[in-house]
């Protein structure tokens, strides 16, 4: 990551007899959850959950060409993308960041806890998110949610479908998917997946391209015996990306209100970059209810760029004040993650229960270098509007910095589900982590040691057959490199999560719904505090945060030949004196998306996706000569998006979706000082065939 200026469980391999081993969930309507062991390693269904889970499914992907993750999470109960830059996200949950992403419940935080590049869908089943402290299978984190994505896997049977899409700003997308059996007799199966996409953009001067594909393999090695392998490869390349965004006030304090077009990026920037990742798993049966699961992921993320950023607060009258900061910059991300898990039943007291006993070990290496020129601080021309991206492309060789760290993770953990009697069952477990780094980044010392025990415990009592009510406490532990004012690294941020709720399914497990009051407390959390000119560093001070609110969902299908899935989130955060705390936080939310088959025509199909956030601002570091602060403001504002879809009987379908309709103008993000606007009205068409 460059350095800015100090001011700056799929339902896979159905199975073609029951002894092999195979963990399998059903879907019983197209947006409801199957079964998932995200929380505890047990795998349960999201009634027996004593947590909030929100599922987006390969279907509702499709209805609504989610093709990127930003997509996916801004229809998640609860989630807030907060999109910095074109290529760069933060993501939050609860009031604070989530770091964890997860492949097949595999991975650790994200090294700088920003997500980097667009994350395509292609390759994924589904993608789950638990809200709420994941210390028990994550070990490290914060407090506030796990996306897991779960992998598409082969199936039985041979299938397939490919798709074309077209769209604004000249976007084209193409994707295949094929599976099937590999062996006449099908103990091999295989999956393939490819995808491409080019495309314009409604901002100034940006382009890029998406290149994915990812093949997997199982076999059948016995009748006990399943292994899978699979890899996937993603390539963005993106030319004239924002790194840093526009300036969201004037040296008066008065709001910038630019055209939604409005880039910084000059036009010999670029920003590409390629992810690389493998798997291996392997599970076998042991006696009747035993399985012993080991999986390896690996991972290696790289990063080239050539970068423009501009700093500085321009002036009302004239635009003059903005600077120029290019850079180049180079990352490696390289990492290891290494599950051995045994699970199974055993009976005590006259029941039967549930154990998960495992251990993890995780490792990621991470290089970068930025080099810079002499031309940093050279003045724009003025104003900003008027700018086409043209700057003197610099030779970067007037000094560089750097990083090169190690993050190491080790840790046992043990779950069980005591079966107490038929309506009640208790959930207790515990992680223990051991987590070291090593090395230095951009001049600071990476160096930490810290130990930890994650406890969870967990309650699930059914009221009837459709209702129960459940309650829960987790704790997870993350460590810290940042230094305070002192030169000292903070210590590690510790969280936890306390939540109580009811869910309920109906009409056969189609319709589910849950509801949740939750208290989250994080402790320590770094934040910036100011820039130390004798040792020419920033430095941090630990903050302590807690938030409270509710959480509000249902999935499923209420009525027959309908798909719904919608929530609503509140939250409050105050920091340790109880004023209000990241205000950039919305603090009410709203997600919904749905879709009707049209019964009067068959085939027919038309769906909405709403999102509703109220308002929310950031106070500035400007501090105008009154002595008041600058506080930039984005006012409520809701997005709807709209489909029409049409499947033919000979295979084919169509697919219009129409994003933004009211062509709402919002900023994308008051995470950092700096921001950009949302997308405007954008059109697409999807024409598919199933074979």
């Amino acid at each position: 990551m460059t350095a800015l200026p100090a001011y700056a469980e799929p339902a896979a391999a159905a199975a073609t007899d029951l002894d092999r081993v195979v963990v399998s969930g059903t879907r019983v309507t197209p947006y409801t959850a199957g079964e998932s062991s995200a929380s505890t390693g047990l795998v349960l269904t999201p009634r027996e959950t004593p947590q909030s889970i929100s599922v987006v499914t390969r279907e509702q992907i499709e209805d609504f060409e989610l093709d990127n993750i930003n997509e996916v999470l801004a229809l998640t109960t609860g989630v807030n993308v907060e999109r910095v830059e074109t290529g760069r996200t933060y993501y939050t949950a609860r009031g604070f960041d989530i770091t964890n992403f997860q492949r097949d419940g595999l991975g650790m935080p994200l090294p700088y806890g920003i997500q980097n590049g667009d994350v395509d869908t292609a390759t994924f089943d589904r993608i789950e998110v638990l809200r709420g402290a994941n210390g028990l299978m994550s070990a490290t984190g914060n407090p506030s949610a796990t996306v897991n994505f779960v992998r598409k896997r082969p199936t039985a049977s041979a299938q397939g479908r490919a798709s074309l899409t077209l769209g604004s700003w000249d976007r084209v997308r193409a994707e295949v998917d094929a599976s099937g059996p590999l062996t006449q007799d099908g103990a091999a199966r295989g999956r393939a997946v490819l995808a491409g996409e080019s495309s314009a953009s409604y901002l100034d001067r940006f382009e890029h391209t998406k290149a994915i594909g990812y093949g997997v393999i199982e076999a059948d090695l016995g009748e006990r015996t399943l292994f899978t392998a699979g890899v996937s490869h993603q390539r963005n390349d993106a030319d004239s990306p924002l790194w840093g965004a526009l300036p969201l006030y004037y040296t008066d304090g008065t709001p910038t209100d630019y055209d939604v077009s409005t880039s910084t990026a000059s036009d010999w920037s670029y920003w590409d970059t390629e992810d690389t990742r493998a798997f291996v798993e392997i599970a076998h049966g042991i006696g009747a209810d035993w399985e012993l699961r080991a999986a390896y992921n690996f991972e290696h993320a790289t990063e080239e760029t050539q970068i423009f950023y501009v700093y500085g607060t321009p002036d009302r009258e004239t635009g003059a004040g903005l600077f120029a900061y290019p850079s180049d910059y180079e990352g490696d991300w390289r990492a290891h993650h290494l599950d051995v898990r045994a699970a199974g039943g055993f009976t005590l007291g006259g029941h039967e229960h549930d154990l998960v006993i495992g251990a993890s070990w995780s490792q990621g290496d991470m290089v970068e270098t930025s080099w810079y020129g002499n031309d940093i601080g050279t003045p724009l021309p003025a104003p900003l509007e008027q700018w086409n991206g043209a700057y003197p492309k610099p030779t970067f060789n007037a000094s560089s910095d750097g990083s090169d760290f190690t993050f190491k993770r080790e840790s046992v953990y043990a779950t069980a589900r005591w079966n107490l009697n038929d309506t009640f069952k208790l959930i207790t477990g515990a992680n223990y982590a051991r987590v070291r780094s090593s090395g230095i980044g951009y001049g600071e010392p990476k160096d930490t040691k810290e130990d930890a025990t994650n406890p969870f415990v967990g309650a699930v009592w059914d009221l009837s057959d459709s209702v129960s009510l459940y309650a829960s406490y987790g704790e997870i532990f993350a460590q810290q490199t940042e230094l305070d004012i002192d030169g000292r690294t903070l210590p590690s941020i510790e969280g936890d999560n306390a939540e109580i709720g009811a869910k309920g399914e109906w009409f056969g497990g189609r319709l589910n719904a849950s509801a949740a009051v939750f208290r989250v407390h994080q402790d320590n959390l770094a934040e910036y505090a100011g820039y130390d000119l004798v040792n020419f560093r920033s430095y941090y001070a630990g903050e302590d945060a807690v938030s409270e609110g509710y959480e509000l969902e249902v999935s499923g299908s209420p009525a027959e030949g309908v798909a719904l899935s919608a929530g609503f989130a509140h939250v409050d955060i105050e920091d340790r004196d109880g004023n209000t705390a990241r205000t950039y936080v919305p603090r009410n939310t709203l997600h919904a998306a749905a879709v009707w088959n049209v019964s009067q025509l068959q085939g027919l199909r038309l769906g909405a996706i709403a999102r509703w956030q109220d308002d929310i601002y950031r106070e500035q570091s400007l501090v105008l000569p009154n002595g008041a602060p600058v506080i930039t403001r984005q006012d409520t504002y809701a997005t709807l998006g709209l489909m029409a879809g049409y499947r033919f009987q000979s295979g084919w379908d169509a697919t219009l979706n129409v994003d933004n309709v009211t062509d709402e103008k919002h900023l994308a993000s008051l995470y950092w000082e700096q921001g950009f606007y949302a997308p405007p009205r954008s059109v697409s068409l999807t024409l598919g065939y199933r074979f």
